[in-house]
């Protein structure tokens, strides 16, 4: 092991806080997890929350605010246009990103709607490291084609290449050379979530807005983690140690022509997003259909009191001790499993604890969707909510129609912030570990009823 990896997982660091409310949960017996997972059609998704344990289906809006955070939300200035509370907002994502024209949306896939609906049209190519689940569903809705160029590292499980969510540059280089006519912008997503949080480094972020300026291209930055990607560039760039985070996160910035971000995640509030451009041409065409989306430009679909704790939220998730106990959670619960014999991705991610379904579960065929069946074993065992990251996920190809089966095929747990403790990850852990001693148990599933977009949000499935 590396020794940024060794120094990451070598002690349990102490929570940077003191718990001052609490949220009583309680385990529901195995009977009625199967009785809930029965009448949830199999879809964690469809699962009330009361019948949840530990929630780890996602880290975006579930953390836990600051009590400046809450105390920042009796400062909400409700006015439906030109609120103080925005130009408090729009303050700190200068301040952090650099970027001087900003719209506020209530969520990250608000945020793609309004980029998606203005730069494409159909049959247009869009290149990403590797997309996520809502953006290449709006890439898609506009009848357009995203294209996922990450680096094959990504899908090494054994290599300690610290930054395996790179974009392959010669891919990209050689597409805007053929078919540069057919790409309106360029994506790059920070850290790459769908292949299990792994961070783009600070040069190929560089040398990808060189291939763009090279060919005319905008770069957009999807920058739901973009804070978590700054401290793994700092811990394992030799070449930016010396750099804050802060100092990181402009440089990386400086490079792109604008951002999206789903502010529910390292903005560390439970709603908000926001774009934020350089060009007034750009912020000119999308405030239009902001406007026809989510409401006027200074609120964007969100209270007064939620823009302030998101910009108080910004400023504190670049604290390097928060950063520092966030990642070591993710850390330790990787390495408890790996030592374990259980697969998982690696280096450990920012936000989550990625599990390889078809490893798990050698027994299963690809059509018996091997990660969700995994998943569904998890919540039986212990009521621990999980996802599926994969090929239900990933979807149909647009032209076959044919499911992708192609690329990994994950669980991922991901870690709410501030919000639970070792003792709850270590609980995690047994139960998995317990899982694979008697894996070739676990049952296969099969779709009973699809939905065309999206489908892994609300479908339903049987067991095979």
């Amino acid at each position: 092991m590396k020794p940024h990896l060794a120094r990451a997982v070598q002690h349990k660091l102490p929570e940077p806080y003191y718990i001052k409310s609490v949220v009583p949960i309680h385990q529901i017996g195995r009977d009625e997890r199967e009785a809930a997972l029965n009448a949830a059609g199999l879809n964690l998704f469809n699962l009330r929350s009361s019948d949840i344990f530990i929630d780890l289906l996602t880290d975006s809006g579930t953390g836990a605010m600051s009590q400046y955070q809450w105390a920042a939300l009796m400062q909400g200035d409700e006015a439906y246009a030109g609120s103080a509370s925005f130009e408090r907002f729009q303050g700190a994502v200068h301040e952090l990103f650099g970027f001087p024209l900003v719209l506020p949306t209530h969520q990250g896939r608000s945020a793609e709607l309004v980029l998606m609906t203005h730069f494409l049209k159909p049959g247009d190519l869009v290149p990403n490291n590797l997309h996520f689940d809502t953006t290449a569903a709006h890439v898609q809705y506009q009848k357009a084609v995203d294209l996922n160029l990450v680096v094959q590292d990504i899908y090494d499980w054994d290599s300690e290449q610290p930054f395996k969510g790179n974009m392959d540059i010669s891919r990209l280089a050689d597409l805007l050379s053929k078919e540069g006519d057919k790409v309106p912008l360029v994506l790059l997503t920070l850290t790459c979530n769908s292949g299990g949080g792994q961070p783009v480094s600070l040069r190929n972020v560089r040398e990808v807005k060189e291939v763009c300026e090279l060919y005319g291209k905008p770069l957009f930055l999807d920058s739901a983690r973009i804070i978590e990607n700054a401290w793994f560039i700092q811990q394992r760039d030799p070449a930016c140690t010396h750099m804050s985070i802060r100092e990181i996160l402009r440089q990386v910035c400086d490079c792109a022509d604008g951002m999206w971000m789903s502010a529910k995640k390292d903005g560390l509030v439970n709603i908000g997003g926001f774009i934020a451009v350089r060009r007034r041409e750009h912020y000119d065409a999308l405030r239009m259909y902001e406007i026809l989306f989510d409401g006027f430009s200074t609120y964007g679909g969100m209270a007064g009191r939620d823009l302030e704790a998101l910009a108080v939220g910004l400023l504190e998730a670049t604290e390097p001790s928060y950063l520092a106990h966030r990642t070591g959670q993710v850390a330790y619960l990787a390495t408890m499993l790996r030592e374990a014999g259980i697969r998982t991705t690696w280096p450990p991610g920012g936000h989550a604890v990625y599990v390889d379904g078809r490893h798990f579960c050698p027994h299963l065929p690809v059509e018996h969707f091997p990660a969700q069946a995994l998943s569904l074993a998890l919540y039986l065992a212990g009521g621990i909510r999980s996802v599926e990251i994969g090929s239900i996920l990933r979807g149909r190809d647009p032209q076959s129609g044919e499911n992708r089966y192609e690329g990994l095929d994950l669980v991922r747990l991901a870690l709410p912030r501030r919000t639970y403790s070792y003792t709850h990850l270590e609980f995690v852990g047994e139960r998995l570990i317990e899982l694979k001693q008697d894996a070739g148990s676990i049952r296969g599933v099969r779709f009973e009823q699809e939905t065309p977009v999206l489908r892994h949000f609300s479908s339903s499935f049987a067991w095979v």
